[in-house]
């Protein structure tokens, strides 16, 4: 199964389960945001990312050119500490 497919269940059957008014919320938060204009100012796929240095988990500086010096590169973004 391909991975779209995997998420594509995997919301239908969140929506099943998920209260209806949280529902709605996120509902009102993805409008509000599509309205804002963010999509056009997101990273596509085939774009380059700029140079940067983060921290990773354990708390140590990483580059992304080091990190490319050894192959491909996928990156995650984390919105904060869950």
């Amino acid at each position: 199964m391909k991975l779209q497919e995997k998420l594509d269940r995997h919301k239908k059957n969140f929506v099943k389960s998920a209260p209806a008014d949280a529902l709605a919320v996120m509902q009102s938060a993805l409008k509000d945001l599509r309205a804002s204009g963010i999509l056009e100012r997101t990273v596509k796929k085939g774009d380059t990312a700029p140079a940067f240095t983060l921290m990773n988990y354990d708390g140590h500086a990483v580059a992304l050119q080091g990190l490319l010096n050894d192959g491909p590169v996928v990156l995650g973004f984390y919105r904060g500490r869950w």
